[in-house]
């Protein structure tokens, strides 16, 4: 745990090592479901306290741009009309473009006056950095359900290394996935679509994730 700081004159690289605030419980009757999750980003579990905060975890290990993910990284302290406010967000992005300071609350609660009024104060603190402020819910199902997919895919000493270098060294930009499982035959059919599904995970190939993954989907070479 990092101990208290000026807001502005925290550096990235001390929040990159920041452990989380809080640590989740289990108790009988909770609302919601907390828990731990390997990241490929990570290389390590990171925490989450709800099933939607663990689809923004998802999103963010997916996304080749993040570097790191760093879950309740500070609290912040602040006074704002005469009274001390607090506020843990709920996960630091370190990105290609920067840092991305994210909160995660379901869409029918963002109208909330309390909501509003701590998210607004957070989101001038973070932006007045240069950072990015996010208030993620609820992500578009069929790309959540595919990601959750490839997911499973994510672990890379699972994958055969000699068929991953086959597969990038054949000609396989904008051919369907059943005919490039196919074209790579003798290897077995589960080791092929194993490790396509490894190489969608990575990013070395993209698919349209809106509509719901199937043999029929072409694959693309990213860019």
């Amino acid at each position: 745990m990092i101990d208290d700081q000026e807001w502005a004159a925290v550096s990235i690289d001390l929040l990159q090592s920041a452990v989380p605030w809080r640590t989740f419980r289990w108790y009988k009757g909770q609302k919601h479901y907390s828990g731990t999750y390997w990241s490929a980003t990570m290389r390590d579990h990171v925490i989450y306290e709800s099933r939607l905060e663990l689809s923004r975890l998802l999103l963010a290990d997916f996304a080749p741009s993040v570097n790191r993910i760093i879950a309740q990284p500070f609290l912040l302290t602040v006074t704002v009309r005469g009274k001390a406010r607090r506020h843990i967000p709920d996960y630091l992005l370190i990105t290609d473009q920067g840092p991305v300071v994210v909160d995660v609350k379901p869409l029918r609660r963002l109208s909330r006056p309390e909501v509003v009024f701590t998210f607004g104060w957070t989101g001038e603190l973070v932006e007045a950095r240069g950072w990015t402020y996010e208030v993620s819910s609820e992500p578009p199902v069929v790309e959540l359900e595919n990601i959750r997919f490839l997911a499973g895919y994510r672990r890379d000493w699972l994958v055969s290394q000699e068929l991953l270098d086959e597969i990038r060294n054949a000609e396989l930009d904008g051919v369907a996935m059943a005919q490039a499982v196919s074209s790579l035959l003798p290897y077995p059919e589960p080791l092929v679509r194993a490790a396509i599904h490894h190489l969608l995970w990575t990013g070395y190939f993209t698919v349209d994730l809106g509509r719901p993954l199937s043999s029929s989907r072409v694959l693309r070479r990213a860019a």
